[in-house]
């Protein structure tokens, strides 16, 4: 019980760190590696996994990525955090067949934070409000049952992406967060645009500043102190980091193919 009383501990302390106007900055990782290079970054306060790269990593579309091999990142991942005394929160995609086993293997696994979201993989159609949010008082319950009560559900909403409005988005977040999630993570429409600059300023004030924003690491688009001027609680770069990581990769092969000079 005293390593579940450790994971209790770190899950508070996630919730701690989603502070409206203060957010924590979460560079998602994707497998032992890249955790060793976040773990290590003195800026570094919690760490977060992507299900797109983990995907990736595995040679599979995100939404493909089957449990057990998420879970085995995971556990990867983990160990790296654990070594840091860094919480672990973990991307599990829609929470899969069965929730509560999900989040219990999850925690065995050394996570104390999770995403879930309210589209249904296996149909590829948003849930019902009540399905999403009977989802998210399982997940809770599950980490209860497993002495982790304080762990911490980051609940991301696909509203908009299935043309929903921001008024949808809004009223699914205070459902999420009124079924136990900490944050809601607003996703943006499809082809990536992302929330708008306006609809973040309308987001936080209605969810009570408790909104997650991913962070586009590209030109155009909100950087960490705009997002904490805004007033959002949490902040993650999804896949960002492993797209720049693979960029880099491919320049560096093109530089060997040709035979030239670094």
């Amino acid at each position: 019980m005293a390593a579940r009383a450790l994971l209790n501990e770190q899950a508070t302390t996630i919730r701690q760190l989603c502070k409206p106007g203060d957010p924590v900055i979460l560079t998602n990782v994707y497998d032992a590696a890249t955790a060793g290079v976040v773990a290590s970054h003195p800026s570094t306060r919690a760490m977060a996994t992507a299900s797109f790269a983990t995907a990736a990593a595995n040679g599979v579309e995100d939404n493909d990525l089957r449990l057990e091999d998420n879970l085995i990142a995971v556990r990867e991942i983990a160990a790296v955090a654990k070594k840091k005394g860094l919480p672990l929160t973990v991307d599990l995609q829609d929470g899969y067949d069965d929730v509560a086993s999900t989040i219990g293997q999850a925690i065995d696994a050394g996570a104390v934070g999770c995403n879930i979201e309210d589209v249904d993989n296996s149909t590829g159609k948003l849930r019902t409000v009540d399905d999403a949010v009977y989802r998210i008082k399982t997940a809770m319950s599950a980490a209860a049952a497993n002495a982790v009560p304080d762990f911490c559900v980051n609940a991301r909403t696909d509203a908009l992406a299935f043309g929903g409005s921001i008024q949808d988005a809004i009223a699914r977040g205070r459902a999420y967060l009124d079924a136990g999630a900490v944050t809601v993570f607003v996703w943006g429409r499809p082809g990536g645009r992302g929330v708008s600059t306006d609809e973040v300023k309308e987001l936080v004030p209605e969810l009570g500043g408790m909104v997650n924003m991913k962070m586009n690491l590209r030109p155009g688009y909100l950087n960490a102190r705009e997002l904490a001027e805004l007033g959002v609680a949490r902040i993650n770069v999804g896949p960002e980091l492993y797209h720049k990581a693979m960029a880099g990769f491919k320049e560096a092969l093109e530089m060997v193919a040709k035979k030239e000079s670094f």
